[in-house]
């Protein structure tokens, strides 16, 4: 993994740097008395202030985006899409100015898979709506009863989310609402998104030319690699998938979680391979971020939404910032796409594949006293030691320096997105 000591960042905002910069020089003195021989100093928590939240998750469980070449397959009843009634919460989608929802291409393409009982491909599923009512309440209980940081019902001027155009995802927001807030709303909730060629809250194949010709390559290369080309040959034989068909790894672990959370049967096969499917998913994944451009090429997956999430801290901390003009709480709805990048930009990946409703949850604390800022940082609901912080609770400049390392600004994207290259497979 790639790191560099922090320093001025160009990519910033020029009035926010310098507001960095002058806070750092006023509290240097005050924190020197603090600290001890070995240069930190302790933090007393109970003078931390809770001063923002964003949470990063995956769309609860979900019917597989595309069935398997297999004569026994799993029966996708549409009794599985019952809304359990205490997961309604009305709401308005907009696109990210306020304007019309845009179409969603993807939703269109889903419909046109049909799966063995009737339901379409990538639909949330009564479970999945569960799965996002409970990560609510957790959150419920850490911003609203543990901590009285969030209204107890829905208040559109602490709260801004976005998700992804997709319907699973938009579904999801919806319950994980309900959750936080009981469906109690004291106005419009607003969920805001962006048109599929401008998104960035996934890896943008359809829009970044180089990203797309990049993962090809990365991804074929990886079916060739020893051990998960043998392993695929081997559950593909026990299943009875041909080799033309176009099954790898992620198609399979793609089936088998869906139905391992459903608790639906289909081959035998797919189930006694379930170890190894994951393992050579996550495998798969890796290799593929991998290689002498291992830095770009999460640049170009995840830094967006990096550069997104960062804008966010700074806005915070900067003492210019108007007052009321940001919000306690960020709420951005993804994928497991979107996921796995960011856990290995912030150094946290567990060699897991994020399953459905995972979240990502980034705190920000100030010093009362000292005025210091510290990050938080929470995968699953557990403290996590992002890399070049000294422990859990990490100042500020550290987890700055952190994202700094994959963050890329949209003028610094679109630029990367655009150049032609040669593939690493040398086509």
């Amino acid at each position: 993994m790639v790191t560099r000591v922090f320093r001025v960042r160009r990519w910033a905002p020029a009035g926010v740097l310098a507001s960095l910069a002058y806070w750092v020089h006023q509290r240097r003195a005050a924190l020197a008395e603090l600290r001890g021989p070995d240069g930190q100093h302790p933090v007393d928590r109970s003078l931390l202030e809770l001063k923002m939240v964003q949470v990063v998750f995956r769309h609860g469980a979900r019917s597989p985006l595309k069935p398997l070449p297999v004569e026994e397959q799993a029966e996708w009843n549409p009794q599985l899409l019952e809304v359990p009634p205490h997961t309604r919460f009305d709401y308005t989608v907009t696109d990210l100015a306020g304007g019309p929802k845009p179409p969603s291409p993807f939703d269109s393409q889903y419909r046109g898979t049909v799966l063995k009982g009737g339901m379409f491909a990538g639909q949330l599923t009564s479970v999945g709506m569960r799965q996002m009512f409970a990560l609510g309440e957790r959150l419920r209980k850490n911003y609203v009863e543990d901590i009285p940081f969030l209204s107890p019902t829905f208040n559109p001027r602490e709260i801004f989310v976005r998700s992804t155009n997709m319907h699973r995802n938009l579904e999801s927001t919806r319950c994980l609402l309900a959750g936080l807030f009981q469906c109690q709303k004291e106005g419009p909730v607003v969920i805001h998104t962006d048109e599929a060629r401008s998104e960035v809250l996934y890896p943008n194949y359809q829009s970044c030319w180089s990203l797309r010709e990049r993962t090809r390559g990365r991804r074929q290369a990886a079916s060739l690699q020893p051990g998960i080309s043998e392993d695929l040959e081997k559950v593909k034989e026990g299943m009875g998938i041909a080799d033309g068909d176009g099954v790898d790894f992620f198609m399979l672990f793609d089936n088998m979680a869906a139905e391992q959370v459903h608790g639906l049967l289909s081959c035998p096969a797919l189930r006694r391979s379930a170890r190894i499917i994951e393992q050579r998913a996550v495998d798969t994944a890796l290799y593929m971020q991998s290689g002498d451009s291992h830095r770009e090429s999460l640049q170009m997956a995840v830094g967006p939404f990096l550069h997104l999430l960062e804008r966010n801290l700074l806005t915070a901390v900067d003492p210019t910032t108007p007052p009321g003009s940001h919000r306690k709480l960020y709420l951005y709805a993804a994928h497991d796409v979107t996921l796995l990048p960011l856990l290995l930009a912030l150094g946290i990946f567990d060699h897991k594949w994020p399953p459905f409703a995972a979240d990502v949850t980034m705190e920000l604390y100030r010093h009362r006293e000292s005025q210091e800022w510290f990050v938080q940082l929470y995968y699953h609901g557990e403290e996590q030691v992002p890399r070049g912080c000294p422990d859990q609770l990490c100042p500020l400049d550290k987890f700055l320096n952190t994202l700094s390392v994959y963050t890329l600004s949209p003028e610094k994207y679109h630029t990367l997105c655009s150049q032609a290259r040669v593939t690493e497979l040398g086509e």
